[in-house]
């Protein structure tokens, strides 16, 4: 296997943004997209930037290879100031990073072979490298067959491997990806991330990858960091992240506010509530699971079981169970240091009257 990405110091962030700051200006007013935002993407890592419509993705991904200037700040590149590179050295720089869009951007009266060797063509590589990197991208990404096929004959899935292909030819040592699977079913996402994870292991590429979607984060990147408003509100290692989600945004894109209860649970205590309602979040390694008994042991009265949830993620069990407990007056602190050893957060979600 060909490795692309080049020899560097992995002591040092592939990728380094500092106090950057984004400003779009409009009719009536300026929209600052961007705020003081710093960062440190690490060699040959999958690193996730996750948040809602709007929350300031896009713009940043797009500020890593000039597509958007800066306002203020810097971001470096293997310690290369971008904002300091001649016109000439920006382009350089610009094939080393190759882009994944969402919705494929092929050009429909090319066939497949085409559409991937054209950024050569434009870089006016010669005739025999052309060939020799287009089979190569198209062989890894599966699609040598397809070679001759146009995109129209292509499935949605297979579009998304042809623009990774495409993007894979200059040997990039970055690869930023825009929203990539959004546009695909689970099945073809599923083959994408695949893919990724293959090109990261083998290649060495550093991936950026933006999404809005918990589960890809989750199924391939190594850190993550949530961004809202502009703003990083959250930073860490998957697992760390998926574990003990610090803010309300995180929370709602790990859909932990949606609540499947055959009952109404109240925020403020009712005159008819009998219950506590807890959501218990614990992690631990595979071989160390808590001890459910020890863990309800802990509560001073019955306790009921409604829901919960398992994940593994880097080698660490990630979990969520929602209890119900027969008192309303439960003191947490007094809880939280009885499960020390088992459970990470306790929160009382609210109170409910369950029926058993």
């Amino acid at each position: 296997m060909v490795s692309f990405g080049s020899q560097v110091d992995f002591s040092v962030p592939h990728i380094k943004i500092r106090d950057l700051n984004k400003y779009y200006d409009g009719q009536n007013q300026q929209t600052h997209a961007l705020k003081n935002i710093n960062l440190d993407i690490p060699q040959g890592k999958i690193f996730g930037i996750i948040g809602k419509s709007g929350a300031g993705k896009s713009s940043l991904i797009r500020t890593l290879n000039g597509l958007e200037s800066i306002s203020e700040g810097s971001i470096h590149i293997h310690q290369q100031n971008l904002a300091e590179l001649s016109h000439a050295e920006l382009i350089q720089t610009r094939q080393k990073i190759g882009m994944i869009f969402q919705h494929f951007n092929l050009m429909s009266a090319k066939t497949v072979w085409e559409n991937v060797a054209l950024p050569l063509k434009i870089a006016h590589v010669n005739k025999a490298e052309i060939e020799t990197r287009v089979n190569e991208a198209l062989t890894l990404v599966g699609l040598d067959s397809k070679a001759n096929n146009y995109p129209a004959q292509l499935s949605g899935g297979q579009k998304q491997r042809v623009g990774i292909a495409r993007a894979l030819v200059h040997h990039p040592e970055i690869l930023l990806c825009d929203e990539a699977t959004s546009a695909l079913d689970p099945e073809s996402t599923s083959v994408v991330l695949s893919l990724l994870k293959k090109i990261n292991r083998e290649l060495g590429i550093t991936i950026v990858l933006i999404t809005h979607e918990m589960q890809v984060i989750r199924e391939i990147c190594d850190q993550v960091v949530v961004i809202e408003h502009g703003e990083i509100v959250e930073s860490g290692q998957v697992w760390s992240v998926f574990s003990q989600p610090q803010q309300k945004i995180t929370q709602e894109l790990l859909n932990l506010e949606q609540l499947d209860l055959p009952f109404q649970v109240n925020r403020e205590l009712h005159n008819d509530s009998t219950h506590s309602i807890v959501k218990l979040r614990y992690e631990t390694d595979p071989k160390h699971s808590p001890d459910l008994t020890q863990v309800f042991q802990a509560f001073d009265h019955s306790v009921h079981l409604y829901q919960s949830h398992i994940d593994s993620i880097q080698g660490h069990l990630i979990g969520t169970l929602i209890v119900g407990t027969a008192q309303t007056d439960l003191d947490i602190q007094h809880l939280q240091e009885k499960l020390k050893h088992h459970i990470a957060q306790i929160e009382v979600l609210g109170y409910a009257r369950p029926t058993h």
